[in-house]
């Protein structure tokens, strides 16, 4: 129960929520700010739960450290998030090549490697204790396809060129270096390659998540156009998530 109070304290809005920001409204931060063109990123008084660095006007958030992992396995998750529906509309092939950006446990990474028997996941973390844990998970799995990589806060160590479709479940507005990140893992995709970003949905005032760690359509759109990537398709069949679909061009 400790390892799930911790990741609901940063996550879930205490209380009732109050209405969730708008599509420009993302981050809000601080009034009081410096800038720093050459990084790409503004500095603002923290609010509660960001870290004061923003990112084309959205505040980045707090990380959920390797201390929620049991929230991440919890039994309800299936049901509250239909985790089940998300993974089956990933545009994998039996041979795709599949990155798992923020694996944690492996959640996701151990169905997923089901899905491209003939293909590959890579399952990259930055934290240590998160790739020992999804390495003892694919252990008890007979899984021959999954790969663990220990990137880093600016890059997910993947080969150049090398990954069919990318996928962030839930972790991208909690990069430290989005700018630096998303660049190499935009590096990383071939060309038509696709990047799935699944975010809480900020129009949605019912989701019970903090702002921060929540994101909209504009922004994601945002976001993504400064890496090069053009948005294919925002799905919204899941109870809480957008799931965003952007491409590499050709």
């Amino acid at each position: 129960m400790l390892l799930a109070t911790v990741v609901v304290a940063a996550c879930a809005e205490p209380g009732v929520n109050a209405p969730s920001p708008g599509a420009d409204e993302q981050a809000r931060p601080a009034a009081t700010s410096t800038s720093s063109p050459s990084s790409g990123y503004d500095y603002v008084t923290p609010s509660r739960d960001g870290i004061g660095k923003v990112y084309l006007g959205r505040e980045i958030s707090h990380v959920m450290g390797h201390l929620g992992a049991g929230w991440l396995d919890r039994r309800e998750r299936r049901s509250e998030e239909r985790t089940d529906l998300l993974i089956a509309r990933l545009p994998l092939a039996p041979d795709s090549v599949v990155a798992d950006i923020g694996a944690g446990t492996g959640y996701f990474t151990i169905p997923v490697a089901r899905r491209v028997p003939e293909g590959r996941v890579y399952a990259v973390d930055i934290q240590r204790e998160m790739i020992a844990m999804l390495n003892a998970k694919v252990l008890g799995t007979g899984l021959s396809n999954v790969q663990t990589v220990l990137g880093s806060i600016d890059t997910p160590n993947l080969p150049i060129a090398s990954v069919d479709v990318a996928f962030i479940v839930d972790a991208y507005h909690e990069f430290s270096h989005p700018k630096e990140m998303g660049e190499a893992i935009a590096a990383s995709l071939k060309p038509g390659g696709k990047l799935i970003l699944i975010e809480y949905r900020a129009e949605d005032p019912r989701v019970p998540i903090k702002r921060l760690h929540k994101m909209s359509e504009a922004q994601a759109t945002r976001e993504m156009a400064a890496l090069g990537l053009n948005w294919v398709e925002t799905g919204d069949f899941l109870p809480q998530q957008h799931f965003f679909v952007f491409r590499k061009p050709l």
